[in-house]
């Protein structure tokens, strides 16, 4: 983590994974994010991956660095105090990043009248308001069938759109409070998963691809669209991925295989100009043929040092468990990863922010928080209650402190 945002606030209400990473983005760069939550948590607190004991690795990971505030916002004192809590005072607050419907007590205007110049950036599913998953998004673009096997569209583990969604969260607020420290105007932020992935597709070419061309893409299974790349097996049943895309990646795929000559005789005979990206595209399936025998003679772990000493671009297919427990870019040797003690969980090793700014130093990355770890302080510091009124609201059933 590195403090570059320090003294900004943020309050967000959330769920699920593009909203909370937007504010897990911010609390990274050091922005004081607090969270509120329904008492007992929200629909994504339990959710799996989770330990013996039910605990959330999901919502864990992606609540790193905020404070927390647990409030039974069902209750018109819970909707109350939340509301003064977006709209409380000071040039670096006002700032109020939700995926939950902007409407009742969290209409735009509704809190704009408590505070003219509140920020407010509002996820949605789609455009009109309505609800959409990554999952959902990505089977409408049309991505799942460039991964198909069988004739089946295959879906994709990573959610792409909502990691991306939460990337332009924490853009859009930072230029809205830019665009406020300059002017003094405040303004709503709307923002829905659908369009996030509709950019993106028209940002890579997709889109006018498929309307320009008369042939949809195919379904490539591990080659690379346009280029040369694929995975190959080891004698050990280990694979490895490579990709030739610059002409010194290619060359020294070519090299290390020794197949400087099979490749110009495959040239002649496709009459292919294999310096090419297109052209190496044109002729994969014989070029895979080509390096076939080469890694298949060999153990992985001499293709690896053999691969890394010719500068070959490539990577090993290896399991989230043979990650964490054998490569070392996933543990404390990288800069991006400590192993911090997470309160109901324990010691998990845990990323910071990727961007690295020369300005600052690096501190620890911070736990998530106990659900209403910080109840008390936020009404103490933040809406000036006394201790008096914290326990009325506590024993009313309107807050909680952490179990």
């Amino acid at each position: 983590m590195q403090q570059l945002l320090k003294g900004l606030r943020v309050i967000e209400g959330s769920a699920f994974v593009a909203a909370p990473s937007g504010g897990m983005t911010l609390a990274q760069l050091g922005a004081d994010v607090i969270r509120f939550d329904q008492i007992g948590g929200g629909i994504d607190y339990r959710r799996w991956p989770v330990d013996e004991s039910g605990n959330s690795f999901y919502w864990h990971s992606l609540n790193k660095g905020k404070r927390s505030i647990a409030v039974d916002f069902r209750k018109p004192e819970g909707k109350e105090l939340l509301s003064r809590l977006i709209c409380a005072p000071g040039d670096d607050s006002g700032l109020f990043l939700t995926n939950f419907p902007a409407r009742g007590w969290l209409d735009y205007e509704t809190l704009r009248s408590r505070r003219d110049d509140l920020i407010y950036l509002n996820l949605t599913g789609d455009r009109h308001g309505g609800s959409a998953l990554d999952y959902t998004v990505n089977s409408r673009v049309g991505v799942p069938f460039l991964n198909t096997q069988k004739e089946t569209p295959l879906n994709s583990a990573l959610p792409a759109w909502d990691i991306i969604a939460g990337q332009q969260i924490a853009l859009g607020l930072l230029a809205a409070e830019r665009h406020r420290s300059r002017t003094g105007e405040g303004q709503k932020i709307n923002i829905a998963l659908t369009d996030v992935a509709l950019a993106t597709m028209g940002h890579l070419g997709f889109l006018a691809e498929a309307a320009m061309t008369a042939e949809p893409r195919p379904s490539l299974g591990n080659h690379i669209f346009g280029t040369f790349g694929h995975d190959f097996l080891c004698a050990d049943g280990e694979r490895v991925m490579v990709v030739g895309v610059s002409p010194n990646q290619w060359s020294s795929l070519v090299a290390v295989t020794a197949c400087e000559e099979s490749v110009a005789n495959l040239a002649r005979e496709l009459d292919l100009d294999l310096s090419q990206e297109g052209a190496r595209y044109a002729a994969r399936e014989q070029l895979v043929e080509l390096f076939k025998p080469w890694f298949a003679a060999r153990r992985s772990d001499d293709v690896h040092a053999a691969l890394e000493a010719a500068g070959v671009c490539w990577g090993p297919y290896q399991t989230v468990k043979q990650l964490i427990a054998g490569d070392e870019e996933a543990s404390p040797a990288n800069p991006l990863f400590r192993k911090i003690d997470q309160p109901g969980i324990g010691e998990l090793l845990t990323p910071s922010q990727p961007l690295k700014f020369s300005a600052l130093p690096d501190i620890d990355p911070v736990p998530a928080p106990l659900l209403g770890q910080h109840t008390d302080e936020i009404l103490a510091e933040l809406l000036g209650l006394s201790s008096a009124e914290i326990g009325a609201l506590h024993d009313g059933g309107v807050v909680a402190a952490p179990v």
